[in-house]
């Protein structure tokens, strides 16, 4: 197992070609509270953080903006008191990318 949330993200482009299933299955272990679903088409990796309340969930939320911003890759949140949903993946190629794993398992780390 590679430890995604010390690994770096790698520049992506409009041709990079997104992760298949048999790609990322061994990723998801790494990440296991994460699961794939599917918007407008797009595989995105989702995961909904459970917290004591709206500040805490809001810290949480800028904790991982500024993971964010440091790795210019950005995901959807969503903020609710006391949760928090995210939403990762690449944009520019409408799918998964390792990138993605990366990222969750830093907001992974950012939560624990």
């Amino acid at each position: 197992m590679t430890d995604l949330k010390h690994s770096s993200c790698e520049p992506c482009n409009k041709g990079s070609e997104p992760l298949l299933p048999e790609d990322y299955s061994g990723l998801l272990g790494e990440v296991p509270d994460w699961q794939v679903v599917e918007y407008k088409g797009e595989k995105q990796l989702e995961r909904t953080f459970k917290l004591k309340n709206f500040a805490e969930a809001l810290a949480f939320t800028n904790r991982v903006g500024a993971l964010a911003e440091a790795e210019d890759h950005h995901p959807a949140i969503l903020l609710e008191y006391g949760k928090v949903r995210v939403n990762w993946w690449t944009h520019a190629i409408g799918g998964l990318h390792r990138n993605d794993f990366i990222m969750a398992a830093r907001t992974d780390d950012e939560f624990s």
